[in-house]
């Protein structure tokens, strides 16, 4: 039986034979333009464009990781891993159609056995780097348990194993990203902060994280804004504008890198200051705001940060990558020659229309990448890098631990194994959710029920330096241990703040309430938001933000302060008092709780 594949997506992509395939995606590119449907033709995927190095970088790290295993004698001998990575230009419809072109591969006519049995065109799939393009291609690959296994996608949703029965990921959930913020929040003592977030599923399910868990916390969200995708100049300023007129000196940034820029822009624009931001893992990192433009304002930033490893052997891979002299460049099928002519500022034969004219270079492939500086081959602060790294690492330990099955010891039906040329996916998702191996970086790597790797991220800083340099640093960490629960550790005596106290802001709608006060909630606020209203007499509060006065004992009097019950004097009331003169007969003197004694009444 012979069916044909229907159809075929011009991808930017780099491939590499062997006898097991893993599949990659990868953010290559940053933008690409809005797919034109008619419903009169057949749409065309969008010409992407952007180049980001550190994307590429990360697709490298798979190709290396791959390279070093099949390099290792002792994982996955005798059998050679090879690779097929794609650009998904962060475009959800682009993911799809690269997975989908993983999945189905890329030969016209596949040839099956009668049964329809046959190993597929790859064993599992290294992405997606966005939850939104995860969310999508892992409710497909998951109708035939193909395993996806993310380095990025942090989204709390895909922990639904119904919805998600073959996913993984090697970075932690933004359930427990937003536990490390409102930990830090707790540390410092803001109770008071402001919320922006990107509209898709990476901002909005973290937005309800945080409203249902910073209030038992102790914390309320002044305002919750979502930044817009494309450059919207009124959005932006009156986003902008509500944080000016806020009394929230802390804003957390849920958003990705591409919303941010533009909002960050509009910020130095109207030269706000004095704010303490707070960003999540995915621009905690990046180098584009770490600038004499942006440091001003974003210097002391406190940001959550994937957790940083070493890969050693990486930056001499990644220095001897080449271009493909041969490759024709017209159908933009390379992403190793778009780096090239993206780091050279050259362009393959042939080149487009009037660059030779406009004295632009052609490339030889013969150019040198440690002559030029760029970001490739840094590799001094690998993160979502090291979570590549994980991920092709526990695909190779799944499928080792597999081919290591014992005929008739097996864990399938009637103790049967797999076998490699009959292999279905579902079986090589079975090894996954019982892989465990330590990181030449000696980090342990694993999965829980729900697909999710250990969680700890780091606690990163930005510094802003006296001679105008910038750098980030590691300030601490927060991890979740089986027999502690979630820790966080901070140096505090390092982390660099922005103000001139040189100490961190104070972030509250309300100051405390003090002893002998109780608070009194605004009407329409949130419960931050109070007065302090004094304890009547006769009633007290010892404690600070008491939400109540307590009476004091029928012996006793408040304070002056309102703070402690002390008791009642005994008053001596004269008979030249005006109660001694009320004239009351000596028998009820007798019988009241009064009685005479030289010249003076005295209550009893």
């Amino acid at each position: 039986m012979s069916p044909y594949l229907q159809e075929q997506f011009d991808l930017n992509g780099m491939h590499k034979t062997g006898d097991v395939i893993l599949g990659g995606l990868f953010a290559i590119n940053f933008f690409s333009d809005d797919l034109d449907v008619t419903f009169t033709s057949k749409p065309q995927l969008p010409p992407c464009y952007g180049f980001d190095v550190v994307g590429f970088r990360l697709s490298q790290t798979m190709a290396f990781a791959i390279d070093e295993i099949n390099r290792n004698s002792n994982l996955l001998p005798n059998v050679t891993l090879g690779y097929s990575l794609y650009d998904n230009c962060v475009q959800v419809g682009i993911g799809i159609g690269a997975a989908l072109t993983l999945v189905s591969g890329q030969e016209e006519q596949l040839t099956l056995e009668e049964n329809c049995v046959g190993t597929p065109p790859v064993l599992g799939i290294v992405g997606d780097t966005t939850s939104s393009n995860s969310i999508a291609i892992s409710a497909v690959l998951g109708l035939y348990r193909m395993p996806l296994v993310s380095y990025f996608a942090t989204c709390s949703c895909l922990t639904d194993r119904q919805k998600f029965p073959s996913f993984f990921r090697t970075i932690p959930s933004d359930a427990f990203q937003v536990n490390a913020m409102i930990q830090i929040l707790k540390h410092f003592g803001w109770t008071w902060a402001g919320l922006l977030i990107s509209d898709d599923d990476y901002g909005v399910h973290a937005a309800r994280s945080f409203h249902s868990d910073l209030g038992p916390a102790g914390g309320c969200l002044a305002y919750t804004e979502i930044l817009p995708q494309g450059y919207d100049p009124a959005e932006l300023r009156r986003i902008v504008d509500v944080m000016r007129k806020s009394t929230a000196r802390v804003v957390i940034v849920f958003a990705h890198q591409s919303r941010t820029i533009n909002f960050m822009n509009e910020v130095v624009r109207q030269n706000v200051t004095g704010l303490q931001w707070i960003a999540s893992e995915v621009w905690s990192s990046i180098d584009v705001f770490q600038t004499p433009h942006f440091m001003p304002y974003l210097g002391g930033t406190l940001g959550i940060s994937i957790r940083r490893g070493e890969i050693p052997g990486l930056r001499d891979f990644l220095l001897q990558i080449r271009p493909e002299l041969h490759h024709n460049n017209t159908d933009g099928n390379s992403m190793v020659n778009q780096f090239w002519e993206h780091t050279f500022q050259c362009r393959f034969a042939p080149p487009p229309a009037g660059w030779v004219e406009a004295g632009g270079e052609l490339c030889t492939g013969q150019e040198v990448i440690e002559n030029v500086e760029n970001e490739l081959v840094d590799v001094s602060n690998l993160r979502p890098e090291y979570n590549v790294y994980k991920a092709v690492y526990a695909l190779a330990y799944a499928l080792d631990d597999m081919l290591q099955c014992e005929p008739g010891r097996g864990p399938f039906s009637n103790n049967t194994c797999a076998h490699l040329q009959r292999l279905e996916p579902w079986q090589l998702v079975y090894y996954l959710e019982k892989v465990n191996f330590t990181t030449t970086f000696g980090d342990q790597v694993s999965f829980d029920e729900n697909g999710d790797a250990l969680p700890i991220y780091d606690i990163i800083n930005w510094v802003w330096l006296p001679d105008g340099r910038t750098k980030v640093q590691r300030v601490g960490e927060v991890k979740r241990s089986a027999f502690k629960g979630e820790e966080l550790t901070l140096d505090e005596d390092i982390i660099f703040w922005n103000f001139e106290s040189k100490q961190p802001p104070r972030s509250v709608c309300s100051e405390s309430c003090p002893p002998g006060t109780r608070m009194a909630r605004k009407k329409g606020e949130p419960e931050c938001c109070f007065d302090c209203v004094p304890c009547s007499e006769g009633m007290i509060s010892s404690t600070t933000d008491s939400m109540e006065c307590t009476s004091c004992p029928e012996d006793f009097w408040s304070s002056p302060q309102l703070d402690h019950c002390v008791p009642k004097k005994t008053e001596f009331l004269s008979y030249h008092e005006p109660l001694d003169t009320v004239g009351m007969p000596s028998t009820i003197c007798k019988s009241a709780p009064y009685w005479t004694q030289g010249s003076g009444l005295y209550l009893s």
